[in-house]
């Protein structure tokens, strides 16, 4: 995948502050997911370490609510602390793509703006004991939360045909078949640095560039997206979040790779086509459906200032969408 970010993603890993995730594309996110609103019911339903949600209610009023999301225990630890500090702040335990059903259960059925950030954050890479790290080694973990099958149970017992079918469609990994030829042959596998010099002596040294991304990458981010379902949960989530928008409110998504993007992009299409009109039946242009949504912003890419200070703004994409 040509636009997948290197690990680790962040000034963070550079500095050696683990605890340090810099927000991607922070004030353009904000300025088109806000627009003229500075009150309302927001969510972020993906905390992190809480870059986004910190910048939303610097620009939001008093009397406004924002829902933080998030599945990771680490993140959901820090967005207690947050919300010991901020009022407004409220805290979901939980995957992004229950937020509709959350939200009811507190009594908000509508919502003034809706922020996804997407991917892995900075500490989460950054921190071997996760396992999501290609360069520190820790074991083969990968998962969101401390439930479900870890990825080294996965990769030790999952049949060669499935491992393939996993890289090639998460990863786009042209070299899917020597990987798990290594692999299957490797079992057990326990360790992150493990499968990662195991696919490194897999991938053709020809098509290794010196001083570029690591050539597990691929493999990583495919195996991480299969354990935690991320794509299942971003295809639930989309229509969810839509349908919680009030007339007005906006849903800004940022994406890190081109199988989010094009997820993310098919659905802002839809919602920004009209229905087609019953056949037959004569109608004046007042008359015809018109389209739910409308585009404001995107596919936005970071400028040239936050890609020198955040290599991994660099495979971002910023799209926006506002209710009708």
């Amino acid at each position: 995948m040509s636009d997948l970010p290197d690990q680790p993603s962040s000034s963070a890993a550079e500095s050696g502050n683990t605890d340090t995730h810099v927000p991607v594309m922070l004030d353009a996110a904000l300025d088109h997911l806000l627009g003229e609103h500075s009150h309302g019911i927001f969510v972020d339903g993906t905390f992190g370490r809480g870059g986004h949600a910190r910048a939303l209610l610097q620009r939001i009023d008093a009397s406004s609510v924002l829902y933080v999301i998030d599945r990771d225990p680490a993140a959901i630890a820090t967005a207690y602390e947050l919300a010991a500090q901020d009022p407004r702040v409220q805290v979901v335990e939980g995957c992004f793509s229950n937020l509709k059903a959350e939200l009811a259960d507190r009594g908000v059925t509508q919502v003034t703006g809706v922020l996804l950030d997407l991917g892995v954050s900075s500490p989460q890479l950054d921190e071997a004991q996760r396992g999501f790290s290609l360069r520190l080694d820790g074991p083969l973990d990968m998962r969101m939360t401390a439930s479900g099958e870890t990825a080294a149970q996965w990769l030790n017992t999952a049949e060669p045909h499935e491992i393939i079918r996993v890289l090639r469609t998460y990863g786009e990994e042209k070299f899917a078949r020597r990987i798990v030829q290594r692999l299957i042959a490797a079992r057990p596998l326990e360790r992150t640095l493990q499968l990662a010099d195991l696919v490194r002596d897999a991938i053709p040294r020809a098509t290794q560039k010196p001083g570029g991304r690591h050539p597990a990458t691929k493999t990583f981010q495919a195996i991480r997206i299969y354990i935690n379902d991320e794509l299942g949960e971003l295809e639930r989530t989309l229509p969810d979040a839509f349908e919680l928008l009030e007339v007005g409110g906006r849903m800004a998504v940022i994406t890190f790779h081109s199988i989010e993007a094009r997820m993310v992009k098919r659905f802002f299409k839809t919602g920004c086509q009209p229905p087609s009109p019953p056949r037959h039946l004569p109608l004046r242009a007042d008359q015809l459906p018109q389209p739910k949504a409308k585009t404001v912003a995107g596919p936005m890419r970071a400028n040239a200032l936050e890609l020198a200070d955040n290599p991994r703004a660099r495979s971002a994409e910023l799209r926006v969408l506002e209710r009708l």
